[in-house]
This record gives C-alpha cells, structure tokens and sequence, in this order.
C-alpha cells in the first residue's frame, strides 16, 4: 500500500464526521464567515471590500461542498454588505 493510499485510509473516517458536522452547523459557519468578513473590512476601512466579498463567496462555496449541497449557500446566499464609508471630512 502506497503512502497516499495509506493516509487516504485513514482520513476516511474523518471525512464523513466532517461531512455531518458541516451538514448539522452549516448556518452557524455561513454567520461566521459573515461575521469575520465584517470586522476585517471595518478594520480595513473597506480598503479589500471586493476582495473580502470574493473570499467569502468562495469560502461558503467549499463550506457547502463538503456538506454536499447543491445550490445556492445556506444562510441567505451572499449577505456580506460592506458598511457605507464615512462622509468626508471638510
């Protein structure tokens, strides 16, 4: 047996734990992802908001993935909003 096929064998049982616990906690992982994307892009004063939205978008896709959903996200699809930035200062 191969060095892949070996360790294959032994992450197969963590795969499907993992698999269940993205398919039981799958909103609270969508609402977190939400919520760390928010504090990043209010402590970068929407400097990466496009990238920010981007890796978000990108990170409740794989969070789905493993919990073999098909469609749209869970947790209301792309909810991330940058905050609106503040008014010139005169």
């Amino acid at each position: 047996m191969g060095l892949l096929d070996n360790l294959k064998a032994r992450l197969a049982p963590a795969k499907g734990k993992v698999t269940d616990l993205a398919q039981q906690h799958g909103d609270k992982v969508h609402h977190g992802i939400d919520k760390a994307a928010r504090v990043v892009d209010e402590k970068t004063k929407g400097k990466y908001s496009d990238r920010i939205h981007s890796g978000t978008h990108k990170a409740k896709g794989a969070m789905d993935r493993i919990a073999h959903k098909d469609g749209p996200p869970t947790g209301g699809g792309d909810t991330f909003v940058p905050p609106t930035p503040p008014p010139p200062a005169s």
